[in-house]
């Protein structure tokens, strides 16, 4: 099995930055240093369904953005650690949520939360104005 813990959420003020941190372990995550899984990032505010915010392929060289984070957050990874990276920038009262990470064991890109096959239990982020 894999455990995803998520980490690093808080309240923050609007305009201000926060990086959030996905660790990656258990018996699978032995083979990921060779062929890590897709890894995703998602959100679900209060009475909303959840929803793609980026995604990282296997070695990190492609990435793909939510239009309405695009151009302020940034994802990364560091496959050695197993360990994914949400930057996000000029925050939002609007980017408040519950943030999940998600590791899709399969090597394309998918904004689609129902391909994923492992999920974190969430880290909250709340931004206030």
């Amino acid at each position: 099995q894999v455990q995803l813990v998520e980490s690093g959420g808080g309240l923050v003020q609007a305009g201000d930055s926060l990086t959030l941190s996905c660790a990656a372990s258990g018996r699978y995550t032995a083979g990921w240093f060779r062929q890590a899984p897709t890894m995703g990032w998602f959100r679900q505010a209060p009475g909303k369904e959840r929803a793609f915010v980026a995604t990282i392929s296997s070695t990190g060289s492609n990435t793909a953005y939510a239009d309405s984070v695009k151009g302020r957050v940034t994802i990364s990874r560091d496959n050695a650690k197993n360990t994914v990276y949400l930057q996000m920038n000029s925050l939002k009262p609007e980017d408040t949520a519950v943030y999940y990470c998600a590791a899709f064991i399969g090597t394309e890109l998918t904004t689609t939360p129902r391909d994923y096959n492992y999920w974190g239990q969430g880290t909250q982020v709340t931004v206030y104005s």
